[in-house]
């Protein structure tokens, strides 16, 4: 691919970013740990803390609704040529009659930028370098949801499914014909198998008691579940995940989220602006607890959401969905905080049944860290056994783990001390061999939500704004169109009395 004119991948004659926003943190000794050494995207938690690689390039200042050209993945049509998006009113790219019978591929990707009430980033601005951040804080006891908050309406989805590669005998899996029946809002024992729950669900009020707690702006020590309600969504989600392939092939439309790691009012952010389950479908490429202060709000909601809408609402494994990173980086001391060890221990065993990556539309290649060289075919990933904890080494722990090189052109030593870096000939080879057009994964703040790399043949999604409280990046959502256009809604870095007063807003417009 790449520059090679026999290819049918066209590329961009727009600049891309020179460089990636990503920083490493070796986990520290206390907790029994891989042999090898993990290191993580955003700062080092031990006390000899890494410099986080700051980034030489920032965009302009997001505001309002902008537009702009940045690319494409495909389009049907048979034209050699079609004209490209703009960017600030001028072309960018140029078209090119693809090889019969290749598709035709058209850089027509889009950008925009949710509203939201914040400063404007300086031009050219870096991130912040961002200390070892310190446990997950809560508010005092007593603080509690409003009773006037309400959540969006959970009705069926628009398309019944958008899994292509159903698994007939599983409960959840097999794809539902365009005249069945929706997905019960309240569903008992005998919908799922018969080890996941032993009482009635009632997801509609589970998601309207979990999304009234993040409009309050504040965090509260007690959970608006209980335990044992805990404990049946995480059987109910297990089994579920367990019946869908550990290799998911999607359909568009569908939306891409990068890292949430516990922030869950910027989750909440952003299902207002792409739209709360099921006005849209959506793949998350892991990472959902850990740093943040509400990592049990927010995988409780999205289970909460997999179990309502099995077929339009899937969820990857990231690496932080592990007992051993999990202890060192949050989530382990909020579940013994604020509920319990046996609830951790819960959900691990649900983190051991998440799918590893996804294709969408063929072209797509979907997965937390990146590539592998144990990868010898697709097979390889659907033959991954779970449930399954995240080995030392191997091809799980580099779907999880492996970063992309910008320097490289094969496979390097990371700099996290665990798996490897791939570089821009790896990319190529990937998806020439595989016939795809891009790979989407994670596992790196970027300053500006998302990032391409190697002429926009990879791309790093990010989708927790203000990371940590630290960093200035903003957030980001690529959403994948039927005809596989790509566009990127943003959310912008708030600070705590911003993100406060947003939230504020938002709940005044869910009650109006």
């Amino acid at each position: 691919m790449g520059n090679q004119p026999s290819k049918k991948m066209k590329r961009f004659s727009s600049k891309e970013p020179s460089s990636h926003t990503h920083a490493d943190d070796a986990l520290p000794p206390p907790m029994p740990l891989p042999s090898a050494v993990h290191k993580d995207k955003d700062s080092k938690a031990a006390s000899n803390g890494v410099d986080q690689a700051s980034s030489t390039t920032s965009k302009d200042a997001k505001e309002g609704k902008d537009s702009q050209s940045l690319g494409s993945l495909r389009s049907r049509s048979q034209s050699a040529s079609r004209s490209n998006g703009t960017t600030n009113g001028q072309s960018v790219g140029t078209t090119r009659a693809p090889p019969p019978p290749a598709i035709n591929v058209i850089p027509t990707l889009t950008t925009t930028t949710a509203e939201a009430t914040s400063s404007p980033r300086p031009k050219n601005g870096p991130l912040k370098r961002m200390p070892s951040p310190g446990p997950p804080t809560a508010s005092p006891p007593g603080d509690s949801p409003p009773d006037d908050a309400q959540s969006p309406p959970v009705d069926p989805p628009t398309n019944p499914t958008i899994l292509a590669n159903a698994n007939p005998n599983a409960p959840f899996g097999a794809s539902l014909p365009p005249s069945a029946s929706p997905i019960s809002a309240s569903f008992s024992a005998s919908s799922v198998p018969a080890s996941a729950n032993a009482s009635t669900i009632d997801i509609d009020g589970l998601i309207s008691r979990l999304i009234s707690t993040a409009y309050t702006g504040k965090v509260s020590k007690s959970l608006p579940l209980k335990t044992s309600e805990i404990t049946s969504i995480c059987l109910a989600a297990r089994d579920i995940f367990l019946s869908q392939p550990t290799l998911i092939e999607l359909s568009p439309p569908v939306k891409i989220v990068g890292d949430v790691h516990g922030q869950y009012a910027d989750l909440i952010r952003l299902f207002e602006m792409c739209g709360f389950p099921p006005a849209a479908n959506y793949l998350f490429l892991g990472d959902y607890v850990d740093r943040g202060k509400q990592s049990l709000e927010t995988i409780l909601l999205l289970l909460c959401y997999k179990i309502k809408y099995p077929e339009n609402f899937f969820m990857l494994r990231g690496n932080h969905e592990c007992a051993n990173v999990t202890r060192v980086y949050g989530f382990y001391d909020e579940c013994k905080r604020r509920a319990s060890l046996k609830v951790w221990k819960t959900f691990i065993d649900v983190f051991n049944a998440l799918p590893i990556a996804s294709i969408v539309a063929s072209k797509i290649f979907c997965v937390h860290g990146g590539l592998s060289p144990s990868l010898n075919n697709m097979d390889d990933i659907r033959r991954i056994a779970r449930p399954t904890d995240v080995p030392d080494y191997g091809l799980l722990n580099d779907l999880l783990w492996s970063d992309p090189s910008d320097t490289a052109q094969d496979w390097e030593d990371n700099e996290r001390g665990v798996s490897f870096c791939f570089g821009k000939r790896v990319i190529q080879d990937f998806l020439e061999r595989y016939d795809m057009d891009l790979v989407c994964r994670a596992h790196m703040v970027v300053e500006d939500g998302y990032e391409f790399w190697n002429d926009r043949t990879l791309v790093t999604v990010f989708s927790a704004p203000n990371y940590c409280g630290e960093f200035d990046n903003y957030g980001a959502c690529m959403s994948v169109s039927e005809d596989l256009l790509c566009a990127f809604e943003l959310l912008k870095p708030l600070d705590g009395p911003a993100l406060r007063k947003e939230m504020t807003k938002a709940k005044r417009k869910s009650t109006d």
